[in-house]
């Protein structure tokens, strides 16, 4: 009987570009993760002869939900930081590769190219300093 995978040790790393041979990071102090999931849009083919009057359907266009996650936000760290990480390639429109590793045996990896829409920090009174993030993938994602 299968009893499921733990979600823990699964990790979010930005590339740094390399070639030929590109060196990815983990993102420092991520907690929950939520995305690259895929979406088929349709287009409406129904006539006025589609059998009972059913809808009917084509595919069109594969597109990607944003990934997004929240961070222990550390601004000076190398990975957050305007000066080298998610919010350095926001301002600068970076398409940076991105990876999801999941904790399964075989550390399944998704990656795909993405730009930094977002980073949100928050800072409640009676709190530890976060911040949401999110990115958008752009072009077919590698789903292994």
């Amino acid at each position: 009987m299968t009893q499921g995978i733990s979600s823990f040790g699964t990790l979010m790393k930005i590339g740094d570009g390399g070639t030929p041979t590109e060196t990815f990071t983990t993102i420092a102090e991520v907690l929950d993760i939520n995305g690259l999931g895929i979406r088929l849009d349709t287009e409406d083919a129904t006539s006025h002869d589609s059998t009972d009057g059913w809808e009917e359907v084509i595919p069109t266009i594969l597109r990607t939900d944003p990934i997004t996650f929240t961070i222990q936000f550390i601004p000076t760290h190398a990975t957050h930081s305007y000066s080298s990480g998610l919010i350095k390639d926001q301002t600068s429109r970076t398409l940076r590769n991105f990876q999801l590793v999941f904790p399964d045996a075989a550390a399944t990896t998704w990656a795909a190219a993405c730009y930094v829409v977002r980073v949100g920090p928050s800072a409640p009174v009676a709190g530890k300093l976060t911040a949401d993030v999110e990115l958008k993938p752009s072009g077919k994602p590698s789903l292994a």
